[in-house]
């Protein structure tokens, strides 16, 4: 999905977030936005080696 949009299409949203947010308002965004992200993919990963030692456990038995 994101493989599409290229460098002139990750410049025109920057210029579209910094008309709409204004400068103060990005670096607050972007640290949320990455704190959102670093919680998902440890959320993410957490499942996976749940569900592998779930199938080790099985294969056990």
């Amino acid at each position: 999905m994101l493989s599409n949009i290229g460098v002139p299409g990750l410049i025109l949203i920057l210029i579209i977030a910094l008309v709409i947010f204004g400068p103060s308002k990005l670096p607050e965004i972007g640290k949320a936005f990455g704190s959102s992200l670093k919680e998902f993919k440890k959320a993410t990963g957490d499942m996976m080696s749940d569900d592998q030692d779930s199938k080790k456990e099985n294969k056990n038995k």
